[in-house]
């Protein structure tokens, strides 16, 4: 693979990201489609939605507790090896899945709070392990933390669009893996579909994995960027991607106009370095020393912000749009062109982040996704206090078109950053610690939106709070110093102490 992709002049980089990319596209489609499996399972298994709900958390929670512990491995042992160990635990345990039962055991001890109860069966019980705390576990390993990690290395010039790239794999997953997997079910059962889902894991993703990933440009004798060895596209390539790239800015006509108008007020031009340091302003030996400085505190509050509103929307959109009046037919397809609108706004935000300012860029996406949490709720409230009648439809396409553009459209902005203000030697340890906040901020949403509906029989209260915190996100997103900060504004060589990292926390 080495001498064919040195012969026909290509860096091998790209083969790190199509690996990275479907990797990511097996592993968010296993994982995240289980919304098309919760009927079947109850309907089968005897289940509450409350119980079947509460194996789905702790699985959200175990995912966030995990990513420090699996970017701490990465650093350690190299995406390579975790990567492919993770895969070879999530095609596993998935597959396992589809032997949940009761086991011919009767016990079902009872967990009782205010609002809700929960009956421990033994199969609940099994998925809880296996779906909680295993699957769960192994995501953590294939994950945006460790992808994104392995391709900072390799790409620094283009690393915005590069992640973004590879971010696109995980909304893809979503979009063709989850009514891949609704067929199966249709078709023939819903143990069959998780056996299918492990399996193409393990006979798909695995191999590539193991076959081109690579930790570093060094190991393929290359440099990050591949500087000096790539080939001029051909003529026709490039045609074509003007076209596909014109008719991708038309989809996204808003968000495009958001970004440069935010590029104008804020006078922002491509004045970053051509060549930059070669080690970033905040690098440092130990991970810790991260923690001293205000962006790392900035970016995961930020970015549990974004947990908050996307995990709740993947548990709780479809059943608010049903409660509208809405079919449930047309729910899932205003979530299914959410999910298909990911791939074009993480392109969008990932292009034009090599262009502009990062931090501006992510503060932009916030608000958008602040401006569709208004759409969502908006019909709702005038309503039930003006009497005004907008049709829900309004608001749930709205928010649909706008969260849609903006949902992944983060966590390559947020690994970009990390990486430009602390360098790739610890990318892995704080790329899991942000990923954390993610993902603890999901696993509350989802179990207080959860309660909030159930006390006062509306989604409209809980969906309102959520679009509130990006508020909150925006301004950390606008207030990261990033010129002060990011390696793309660095023209010295000299690397920096532990002393700048201290006074920065001061700043």
């Amino acid at each position: 693979m080495k001498e064919t992709a040195a012969r026909n002049g290509i860096f091998y980089g790209w083969f790190i990201v199509a690996a990275g990319a479907f990797a990511l596209f097996m592993s968010m489609g296993a994982r995240n489609g289980f919304g098309v499996f919760v009927v079947p399972m109850t309907d089968d298994l005897g289940w509450s939605r409350t119980e079947i709900s509460a194996a789905i958390a702790v699985g959200i929670l175990v995912n966030g507790l995990s990513q420090p512990f699996l970017g701490r491995l990465y650093d350690r042992f190299g995406g390579r090896s975790v990567i492919s160990l993770s895969l070879l635990v999530l095609g596993l345990s998935t597959i396992l899945i589809t032997f949940t039962s009761d086991f011919g055991l009767n016990f079902a001890p009872a967990i009782s709070l205010p609002f809700l109860e929960i009956n421990l069966s033994a199969s609940l019980l099994f998925l809880i392990l296996i779906y909680g705390l295993v699957m769960s576990t192994a995501s953590s390993g294939v994950s945006l933390v460790t992808v994104h990690a392995v391709l900072a290395k390799w790409f620094v010039r283009r690393r915005g669009v590069v992640l973004s790239l590879c971010t696109a794999g995980t909304s893809l997953g979503g979009l063709i893996l989850t009514p891949f997997a609704a067929s199966l079910i249709i078709w023939t059962h819903w143990r069959v579909a998780w056996l299918v889902l492990g399996a193409l894991v393990l006979i798909l993703a695995l191999p590539l994995v193991g076959l081109l990933m690579r930790d570093k440009p060094e190991d393929m004798g290359e440099i990050p960027d591949g500087r000096g060895r790539e080939t001029q596209p051909r003529a026709i390539f490039t045609m074509a991607w003007k076209v596909v790239w014109s008719f991708i800015q038309l989809i996204a006509l808003p968000l495009v106009a958001a970004i440069w108008l935010v590029a104008f007020i804020t006078r922002d031009k491509k004045d970053f370095v051509a060549n930059p340091a070669s080690t970033a302003p905040l690098e440092s030996d130990s991970w810790k020393d991260s923690f001293r400085s205000p962006p790392i505190w900035q970016l995961s509050g930020a970015y549990f912000v974004c947990g908050v509103t996307t995990l709740i929307i993947s548990t709780h959109y479809v059943p608010f749009a049903i409660d509208l009046g809405i079919s449930p037919a047309v729910a899932a397809m205003a979530f299914g062109m959410m999910q298909g609108l990911n791939a074009v706004g993480v392109m969008v935000v990932g292009i034009h982040s090599d262009k502009f300012s990062r931090k501006n860029m992510l503060g932009t996406i916030y608000f958008i996704r602040f401006f569709a949490y208004v759409m969502l709720v908006t019909p709702s409230i005038l309503s039930s206090l003006l009497g005004v009648g907008i049709p829900p439809s309004v608001g749930i396409w709205t928010f649909a078109y706008f969260a849609g553009m903006s949902w992944i459209a983060t966590p390559p902005l947020t690994s970009s950053l990390t990486a430009d203000i602390y360098g790739t030697r610890n990318l892995g340890t704080l790329g899991g610690f942000t990923t954390f906040a993610h993902q603890i901020g999901g696993s509350l949403s989802v179990i207080v939106a959860g309660v909030l509906y159930d006390v006062t029989g509306t989604y409209v209260i809980p969906f309102a709070l959520a679009g509130l915190t990006l508020l909150g996100a925006t301004i950390a997103s606008y207030s990261v110093k990033e010129r002060k900060f990011s390696i793309r504004y660095q023209r010295t060589q000299s690397a920096p102490s532990a002393t700048p990292i201290a006074q920065g926390a001061n700043d």
